[in-house]
Order: C-alpha cells, then sequence, then structure tokens
C-alpha cells in the first residue's frame, strides 16, 4: 500500500490482517499499544464483510447498554458522508444502542443509493440490538464515489451482535483502518467525586487530515455516567486542541467522525448536570488527554511520512491568529518538503509566516529549529550555524518554533513531513 509496485498495488485491496505484514510503517509506530480495559456498558466484535479488502476483518460493531448517552463532532466538508448526514440527525435523540463502522468504502458522494445503504445497515443493526434505528451511529471510510455494498455489511451484522464481548478494543482498531500503519488506541482512568471512571478510545487516520475535524474516524467511550448535553460541551472543547490541531495535507475527509459515549455503568458517582462542574475537572483533563494522544498518534501515522514536525508560533496577535499562523506553517508543501530532506530551509518558515494572511512584522520575526535560532530582525541569526540547524531538522521528530513579536497569541499544530511516499500511495489510492 505503500510502495508503487505492482504488488504494492494488489496489498490495496488484499490488505494483510496484521500490521505487521504491510510493506511499511510509520517510524514512529508505538514501541508498545496501549492495552484498553473493557468498558462496563459496551461489548465489541468484528469481521470481514469484503466490503474491499480481502483477508482481514472490515467492519466492527459496538454494543451499548440500554441508556448509553451520545455527543459528536464532525466534518465541515460540504460534501459529507452519508453516515455523517445520519449521526447528525440521529445526535438530536442523545442515545445510543450500537456504532457500526466499515472500512474500504466511505460512502461518500453516493447519491440515494449510498442514504439507503446506510438507512438499512441502522435498521438492519436496530433490528439486532433490539432498539431504534436512530439509536444506531455509523461511519464510513475508504474510497469516495464508489457504490455502497451495503449488503455485505448487512449480513455479517446478526453474528457481530451475537459474538460481541467486553474488551477487543486494539481488534476494533484495526478493522477500521485504510492506509494506516497501525492501530491507535488510548486509555486514561479519572475520578469524578472520588470514584473511579475508565476513558477508552480508538481512531483511524492518516491522509486526507486538515481540521474541521481532522482526519479521521475515532470513538470514545467511558464509564462514567454523563448527560448528552454535558458530553457535547466537553468534546467541543476538548478537539480544539487536538485533532483540530492536526494536519497531515490540508485535506478535509467528507467523513470526519468524533463519537463520545458514555454508558453511566461505571462506578456510582453523583449526577453531574454541567460542564462547568468542578468535580469534573479531572475527567475533562483526562479526556484532553486521550483525545491529544490518539490526534498526535494519527498525525505520526501520516502516509508516507518520515518525521513529526511540532509547530509553536507565539506573539501573534491573538491565539486565534497563531493558530492560522502555525497551520500555514504546517501545510506548506515546501516547509514539509525541506524538513523530510533535513534542510534547514529556515527561508521557507518566513515565506510561510508572510502568506498566513495574519498581522507580521519581517523585522520582529524570529524563527527557531528546536533550540537554534535561524532568523532574527529580518536577517539570518546573527550567530547563526548551519551544523546545528541542520543537525536539528534531522531526527524524527522535529520541532519549528515562529514568535511573531506582535502580541501574546499562541498555538500550538503538529504535522509531518512530505515525503514521495504519499505520492505513492495516493497515485495508486483505487488501483
Amino acid at each position: 500500500m505503500r510502495n508503487p509496485t505492482k504488488s504494492a498495488k494488489k496489498t490495496a485491496k488484499t490488505a494483510p490482517k496484521t500490521v505487521g505484514d504491510r510493506p511499511h510503517v510509520s517510524p514512529l509506530m508505538p514501541k508498545k499499544f496501549a492495552n484498553l480495559p473493557p468498558i462496563a456498558g459496551v461489548r465489541l466484535a468484528t469481521g470481514e464483510a469484503g466490503v474491499r479488502y480481502k483477508g482481514r476483518t472490515d467492519v466492527m460493531a459496538a454494543v451499548f447498554a440500554p441508556g448509553t448517552q451520545v455527543a459528536g463532532v464532525f466534518t465541515k466538508s460540504k460534501a459529507p458522508s452519508a453516515p455523517v448526514d445520519w449521526c447528525r440527525t440521529a445526535l438530536a435523540c442523545g442515545e445510543a444502542r450500537a456504532l457500526v463502522v466499515n472500512s474500504g468504502n466511505a460512502n461518500a458522494f453516493t447519491g440515494k443509493a449510498g442514504f439507503e445503504g446506510a438507512r438499512d445497515v441502522a435498521q438492519s443493526a436496530a433490528a439486532c440490538v433490539g432498539c431504534k434505528a436512530s439509536e444506531v451511529f455509523l461511519a464510513s471510510t475508504g474510497v469516495i464515489g464508489e457504490p455502497f455494498p451495503a449488503g455485505k455489511v448487512t449480513k455479517i451484522l446478526d453474528r457481530l451482535v451475537r459474538e460481541a464481548a467486553p474488551g477487543s478494543w486494539r481488534a476494533a482498531a484495526e478493522a477500521i483502518m485504510t492506509t494506516d500503519t497501525y492501530p491507535k488506541l488510548a486509555t486514561a482512568s479519572a475520578l469524578i467525586d472520588d470514584k473511579k471512571v475508565t476513558i477508552n478510545g480508538i481512531a483511524k487516520g492518516s491522509g486526507m487530515i486538515a481540521p474541521d475535524m481532522a482526519t479521521m474516524l475515532s470513538f470514545v467511550v467511558t464509564d462514567a455516567r454523563l448527560p448528552a448535553g454535558v458530553l457535547q460541551e466537553l468534546l467541543s472543547a476538548g478537539v480544539r486542541n487536538s485533532f483540530n490541531s492536526i494536519t497531515v495535507d490540508s485535506d478535509t475527509s467528507t467523513s470526519d467522525t468524533l463519537l463520545l459515549f458514555s454508558t453511566g455503568k461505571g462506578a456510582a458517582h453523583a449526577p453531574v448536570t454541567k460542564a462547568n462542574d468542578k468535580r469534573l475537572n479531572d475527567f475533562k483533563a483526562k479526556l484532553n488527554a486521550v483525545l491529544l494522544d490518539l490526534a498526535l498518534q494519527v498525525v505520526r501515522d501520516g502516509e508516507g511520512m518520515s518525521k513529526a514536525i511540532r509547530v509553536d508560533v507565539s506573539g501573534a496577535e491573538d491565539d486565534a491568529a497563531a493558530k492560522r499562523i502555525a497551520f500555514a506553517i504546517a501545510n506548506s508543501p515546501l516547509v514539509k518538503t525541506a524538513i523530510a530532506g533535513s534542510d534547514a530551509n529556515w527561508g521557507r518558515v518566513v515565506m510561510a509566516v508572510g502568506k498566513s494572511g495574519e498581522a507580521a512584522d519581517r523585522d520582529r520575526l524570529t524563527v527557531r529549529f528546536g533550540n537554534v535560532l535561524v532568523a532574527e530582525k529580518g536577517d539570518r541569526a546573527k550567530k547563526y550555524n548551519e551544523e546545528a540547524a541542520t543537525k536539528a531538522v534531522s531526527g524524527l521528530e522535529v520541532t519549528i518554533a515562529a514568535d511573531i513579536g506582535l502580541g501574546k497569541g499562541r498555538a500550538t499544530v503538529w504535522t509531518c513531513d512530505l515525503t514521495h511516499g504519499y505520492i505513492d500511495i495516493n497515485g495508486s489510492y483505487r488501483s
């Protein structure tokens, strides 16, 4: 999948079951994957439907306890997928009994048949679980514009619901991968009224990743007892500095979906009705940590990437301006290719700041690669050292810092470099 040869093109359709068999793995793949514990109130199962891939799982289903609450954040694309439309409508009831996710086909730009396919999957899952179709949430990832084979998914749903069991988080994460080279998992425990609750999350994403929101698909579940309104406030706030602060290629998917479920089946804590309740401080911090962990795993698995890049912007007029400048740097193909080649070309960073559309002053701007000052006062730094600068952009993880010198606005954005591997993957994605 990461190699332009004929054998790799074949792999795109016959992806192996295990990550280790893939022709390329991100150099920043975790050395150990998080071991996610079972969560009371949710059961998981995966299966092979043959939606696109052969010889691997491509559907995951989650079954939730009655009364499970749900919140969601979705793509801002004006051409959203059928599952995104379905979920937006389903969120109105605030309760969830099932989640069905498939890889290999995005069910996006598939017309009336695509919506009917999504509805068929939801209705089939509802019949298997014994709930309303509006309590079933959907997500699809893969090729855009290909007819959606709903029948292949519905055919295995009854078995998945029957076989669903606590745990199996890694299997679920692997089933929803497309060009990912490893599954994304994160977990944390938090206290609410001194009662321990658990938060588990999985994600998929590697390319077509830019904010609004990005990439991606992600599903987070907690056994805390929190109402949908509180979940929604926490989730909407949590994505700002996580999934909405990463980019791989500046392209926003039609299918971006992040869902947060609360089963209420964990340790019994006192009811919480407001997101700003101080009793939620620890839970909020741990939820944000899980979201950021998953988001960073996504960007560290960017298609064809060889290096992860952190962009810190300070001194902008305000935080919003700082973030726009940071994205101008992070999304610049010239910056990304320079880092790929270990080229300390700080002039490209200056260029990106200047094109951002935000207020900047050439003579106040400073640029650093890691701890190495490379530009200041409208010129190359007085003590510029090419060897030190090159070393700072030669590792697996690179930091670019730009201080605009105008105000107190700050932002951090994460991205990756741009290599020929990205072209290899996306030039043969449908082959």
